[in-house]
């Protein structure tokens, strides 16, 4: 363990504002078995040709060359990553990577098949896991999701409980104006009744349909005044690059937090960079710009080639979104879901 510390801090991946890159998301689909309508259209997208998606051994070997350069945090994406047969599989193999240097390894998933595969993704290895739900009425599920599945969902949650391997649980709503606010303290109880991270995350201008306006967006501070004054929340100290405000309840199981990147962005603790389905480095959610993996990896790139790659995309990692900034802002390359979350 020691011999594999000391290759990670050899050559960390640290970009031009002194952020060291630790939190690594791969995306291993573009596809999904919903149509958010905040996400993509209800015929859904142009799906990625399947000889162009990474395979499983592709995967790892960048993972573990992430790894050696520093990355701790390695969460899985999509698209939806549990419509690939071979999740259990790249968990198994990337969960080795514990020996040299990974300290978590994640998913995040919208729910509706983890009532068959949590024992699956338990055994392979994964730790920790975030959920996806908008709502917990089932008429609004539907329509946000264009999907009658809100009782898989709840189910596989309440199946998740019975592995306590993977903890912590969170529960990330995506908060929206005229949508939101009337179930606010329906999940701060779901939060005080069962062991659940519930958070909620800022509408961000990531659809596919290009239709996000500022208005949209319910903040995490009218979420926080509203559950304060109904029952006091207690702050939770947090590393300096969560993306989180985390508290708890006196009298609660679970926690609540708080994501507010249109609000208050936390661009200068950043540590993160994103992987997608097709072999692209991604620096930021709203990049415009993309470094190719795939392309000199399939040409026999060794090792060394591929880190070049990876240092120098991080080298050039955005200093911020510009969300707030008007004229300035441009909006990502691609979808959420073609990005990876």
């Amino acid at each position: 363990m020691q011999a594999a510390a000391e290759r990670r801090v050899d050559h960390p991946l640290v970009d031009s504002y002194g952020r060291q890159i630790q939190d690594l998301r791969i995306s291993i689909t573009d596809r999904c078995n919903f149509r958010c309508q905040y996400c993509m259209p209800a015929e859904g997208l142009p799906w990625l040709p399947s000889e162009k998606v990474l395979t499983d051994e592709e995967i790892v070997r960048l993972a573990r060359i992430f790894v050696h350069h520093g990355i701790t945090e390695i969460r899985l994406t999509g698209g939806e990553p549990t419509v690939r047969p071979s999740l259990p599989n790249i968990i198994r193999q990337l969960s080795a990577l514990r020996e040299e240097g990974l300290e978590s390894l994640s998913i995040t998933t919208n729910g509706v098949l983890l009532d068959k595969l949590a024992g699956k993704l338990a055994d392979a290895g994964l730790t920790r896991i975030n959920v996806s739900l908008d709502t917990l009425v089932r008429e609004k599920f539907h329509r946000v999701t264009r999907r009658d599945c809100l009782d898989r969902v709840l189910k596989g949650l309440a199946t998740l409980e019975n592995y306590p391997s993977i903890r912590p649980i969170k529960v990330n709503a995506v908060a929206m104006k005229n949508f939101t606010e009337e179930e606010i303290l329906s999940f701060a109880e779901l939060a005080r009744s069962k062991p659940y991270v519930v958070r909620f995350i800022e509408f961000m201008p990531l659809d596919a349909d290009g239709n996000w306006r500022r208005e949209q967006v319910l903040t995490g501070r009218e979420i926080f005044d509203v559950m304060n004054r109904w029952k006091p929340l207690l702050p939770i100290e947090t590393r300096a690059s969560s993306t989180s405000r985390r508290y708890r309840f006196v009298d609660g199981l679970g926690e609540i937090g708080f994501i507010n990147p249109v609000s208050e962005p936390f661009c200068s603790t950043c540590n993160r960079v994103r992987l997608t389905a097709d072999g692209q480095i991604r620096t930021c959610l709203f990049s415009i710009d993309e470094w190719n993996l795939a392309g000199p990896l399939r040409a026999g790139a060794s090792d060394a080639q591929i880190s070049e790659i990876m240092q120098h995309s991080v080298s050039h990692k955005e200093l911020k979104h510009k969300i707030n900034e008007g004229p300035a802002f441009q909006r990502a390359s691609r979808s959420m879901s073609q990005i990876g979350g």
